[in-house]
């Protein structure tokens, strides 16, 4: 296994690290109404996920989380999830809701034969994100990354970290008590979501990247040694044959970016080199983005939000190595 840590590509417009005084704001419970879930349930409920998503869900243990792309035929992304069992039939995948009804409607399309139900669980569970102290007092657990923990009827799923903070996903059936802690706002939360280098897949990005475009494969998101799924010949074919072109870096702009929106070189003002996949407002001043961008375009020279002439975007330091070889 080959690592290549991020900076060593970054050009002369690298920004130092954030604050640690942003990084102490990432202290608290925050609702996440922006997430939905999707349950699966019935015997062949991990085998049918096997067969339609990129990580491995066969072996799938009660203690495990997975983050897991959906592709097209062509190995394009159409949703994300961060799946794990509530039961031993039961699995919960928790997406964007934007994406959740049409996610929904494609994979139960699947499901034929299978022993497998799907359905929109949504208004049965409140999900919260956990942070700093509000995390850690909730138990001594492990803080590695795809680890799930039971309290009572709540399921607890740890996140990447954001700036050295602690992170996780809190899951209970509706009217559950909220986890203790203090409020963190939906927009810290997000920004949070950005700093750890995870892009969650929204409407805008469906049919734009494989999974690799958005590092998925070296943070724990496609398992190479694992059977067929839609699209996994253009996933592998990315990884193995040296066709990938592009990948997500951490960037940050004056000026507001959204999901979708293009990114431009200054060495080139025809075509853009990238596009935005996910944004957040930053508590130090401006706003921080997840970008996928053609690799050659991080080595030199200036990247614009939006057009060759708007604003410039900074590169940062990724929060983990990328894997050059699995």
């Amino acid at each position: 296994m080959i690592i290549h840590p991020m900076t060593a590509s970054l050009p002369i417009t690298t920004s130092s690290s954030v604050p640690s005084a942003a990084a102490a704001a990432l202290n608290g419970v925050a609702p996440l109404s922006h997430l939905g879930v999707i349950r699966v349930e019935g015997e062949d409920a991990a085998a049918f996920l096997h067969g339609q998503l990129t990580q491995d869900f066969s072996t799938l243990d009660p203690l495990e989380a997975r983050l897991a792309a959906f592709c097209s035929a062509k190995g394009r992304m159409q949703a994300s999830f961060i799946g794990f069992k509530r039961g031993p039939s039961e699995i919960l995948l928790v997406c964007s809701r934007d994406l959740l009804a049409p996610t929904l409607k494609r994979l139960s399309m699947f499901v034929l034969r299978a022993k497998a139900r799907l359905t929109d669980a949504t208004a049965e569970f409140s999900l919260f994100g956990l942070t700093g102290d509000a995390l850690k007092n909730i138990a001594d657990i492990s803080y590695s990354t795809w680890v799930k923990a039971d309290f009572g009827t709540a399921n607890v799923v740890t996140l990447y970290p954001a700036d050295g903070q602690p992170r996780a996903l809190w899951v209970a059936p509706m009217g559950e008590p909220a986890p203790s802690g203090a409020p963190l706002t939906a927009g810290l939360w997000l920004w949070s979501e950005v700093r750890s280098g995870i892009v969650t897949l929204t409407a805008p990005l469906v049919d734009a990247f494989v999974p690799q475009m958005l590092n998925y494969e070296s943070v724990g998101g496609v398992n190479f040694k694992k059977g067929c799924y839609p699209g996994q010949e253009v996933v592998a074919r990315s990884q193995f044959r040296g066709t990938l072109k592009r990948r997500a870096y951490l960037v940050h702009c004056e000026a507001p970016p959204s999901a979708g929106q293009e990114v431009f070189h200054s060495a080139d003002a025809t075509q853009p080199c990238g596009l935005v996949a996910q944004a957040a407002a930053a508590p130090q001043g401006g706003f921080d983005a997840l970008v996928s961008l053609q690799i050659g375009a991080t080595e030199s020279g200036t990247l614009h939000l939006g057009s060759p002439g708007g604003p410039v975007l900074v590169l940062q330091a990724l929060p983990y190595p990328l894997l050059l070889d699995i």
